[in-house]
């Protein structure tokens, strides 16, 4: 490790241990707030991932979330205790993106997007189905756990998904996923297993999303399918991913936070002019953020460097 990187991890280090201090402050809405704050930073995190390295834009979030949500719901119900119903919504995470991935990796482009809005909504109709044979319409999460707890857990996640993603960056495994996203054609020829890569990786993507659906649940009490499988979650995590930047590990949590901030200020005062802020940030995305607030950044500091390099 070089000194930057020791610099880096104690920095992060230090804004983790400020952050958790955050429920000590007593103050319910502050902390409701960065409930939801640290809750797409895991995923938006976790989804970058994935998708940062190899350009796949994947929209299955909302389908591993559900699961996991189920997973607590069921486990808490069936006697289990909460804290055993995480690994296993891990596990069945993991599994369900590997068998997503090894039938629908080999697509590319628009249709591996259009595979994974239809994932979640597949999903969401077979639990539906269950359910209505079952005769019952919802589940619900009655535990200790509250909203501080789901927060410490969540930074917690976070701490482990940053550092699994600074190790996947500089082994193998991260290397042949940027070769990948170059030229996947390349990468395959240059003898790198693209199929089995892409699949490892997004197996972690489709963990971290069911372990933080596992952990919402008990946040949300009452456990239905409109609410644990909703597209708009798949949707939001790929624009805050995006609007921070994919090419840098801290990216996405740069568009979380000032996102997160803007779609609650939106939601509590014109509540029917979500959707029109979606369709606003998309096209921001494309046409003036492309490699998102990370991007700009780093481009005005090129410049800035140039400029004194010439001076």
């Amino acid at each position: 490790m070089r000194a930057r990187d020791w610099q880096t991890l104690s920095l992060s280090a230090v804004l983790l241990a400020l952050a958790a201090c955050l429920p000590l402050l007593g103050d319910d809405y502050y902390l409701t707030i960065g409930v939801t704050i640290a809750m797409y930073t895991v995923l938006a995190t976790s989804w970058a991932l994935f998708s940062g390295p190899t350009h796949y834009i994947s929209l299955a979030t909302a389908a591993f979330f559900g699961l996991g949500t189920y997973c607590t719901a069921l486990g808490i119900e069936n006697g289990l205790s909460y804290w055993m119903t995480l690994p296993i919504a891990a596990v069945l995470g993991a599994l369900v993106a590997g068998l997503v991935g090894i039938a629908t990796l080999r697509l590319s482009g628009v249709y591996f997007v259009i595979f994974t809005l239809g994932l979640s909504e597949l999903v969401r109709q077979i639990v539906t189905w269950a359910q209505n044979v079952s005769g019952q319409k919802g589940l619900y999460v009655l535990t200790e756990i509250t909203e501080a707890h789901i927060y410490w857990q969540l930074l917690g996640l976070g701490a482990l998904v940053y550092l699994a993603g600074w190790a996947i960056g500089r082994s193998r495994l991260g290397f042949a996923l940027r070769i990948i996203g170059d030229d996947e054609e390349v990468a395959r020829h240059s003898g790198i297993n693209t199929a089995r890569a892409k699949v490892l990786l997004f197996m972690v993507s489709g963990a971290t999303a069911s372990v933080v659906g596992g952990m919402l649940a008990p946040r949300y009490i009452y456990i239905e399918p409109s609410t644990a499988f909703t597209p708009m979650l798949s949707f939001l995590v790929v624009i805050m991913a995006l609007l921070g930047g994919v090419g840098r590990l801290w990216g996405p949590i740069v568009g979380v936070i000032p996102f997160t901030l803007l779609w609650e200020a939106i939601s509590a005062s014109f509540p029917n002019q979500t959707t029109l802020l979606l369709g606003f940030s998309f096209l921001v995305i494309v046409y003036l953020l492309p490699r998102g607030f990370v991007g700009l950044l780093e481009g005005l500091r090129r410049r800035v460097l140039q400029r004194e390099a010439y001076a």
